[in-house]
C-alpha cells in the first residue's frame, strides 16, 4: 500500500512540474526582452542625468 501511494505522488509531482515549467518557459523570451528595454531605458535617463 505503501508503494502504490508512493507511485502515485510522483507521477502527480511529475505533472506538476511539466505544467509549471510550460508557461515559464512561454514567457521566458518576453520577460528577458522587457528586463533588456527596462535596462536600457535605465542606461540612457542615467546618462541624461550626468550630462
Amino acid at each position: 500500500m505503501n508503494k502504490q501511494k508512493k507511485k502515485n505522488t510522483n507521477k502527480s509531482d511529475f505533472f506538476d512540474v511539466i505544467l509549471f515549467w510550460i508557461p515559464e518557459l512561454l514567457f521566458l523570451p518576453f520577460r528577458i526582452l522587457f528586463m533588456a528595454v527596462r535596462g536600457i531605458v535605465r542606461l540612457i535617463g542615467g546618462f541624461f542625468n550626468v550630462v
